[in-house]
C-alpha cells in the first residue's frame, strides 16, 4: 500500500476506473454478439434487424474509443470485422 495520500487517491479512482471501463467493454461484447446472433437466424424479415444491431453496435463502440476506453483502431478493427459479416449476410438476402 501507498504512504502519499495522493498516490493512495490514485489507487482507488483507478480501481473505480478499472471497473467502470471492465462493465463499458462489456457492454460492446454484448452488442458484438447481438449482431452476431441476428446475423445466424435466417429469415428475410431480418433484414431491419440486422442493420439496427450493426447500428447500434457502431454507435457504442465509437462513443467508447471516443472517450478514449478503447483504441480508436482497435475499435476501427472490431467494426470493420462485423461489418464484412454484416455485408455478407445482406447480400444473401
Amino acid at each position: 500500500m501507498a504512504n502519499i495520500k495522493s498516490a493512495q487517491k490514485r489507487i482507488l479512482t483507478n480501481e473505480k476506473r478499472r471497473a467502470k471501463n471492465a462493465g463499458i467493454k462489456t457492454s460492446v461484447r454484448t452488442e458484438a454478439k447481438k449482431v452476431l446472433k441476428t446475423l445466424e437466424s435466417e429469415k428475410p424479415e431480418e433484414k431491419n434487424l440486422i442493420e439496427q444491431a450493426f447500428k447500434n453496435f457502431v454507435k457504442r463502440i465509437d462513443r467508447i474509443s471516443g472517450k478514449k476506453i478503447i483504441h480508436w483502431k482497435t475499435a476501427a478493427r472490431k467494426k470493420s470485422r462485423i461489418a464484412k459479416k454484416v455485408n455478407a449476410a445482406l447480400k444473401q438476402a
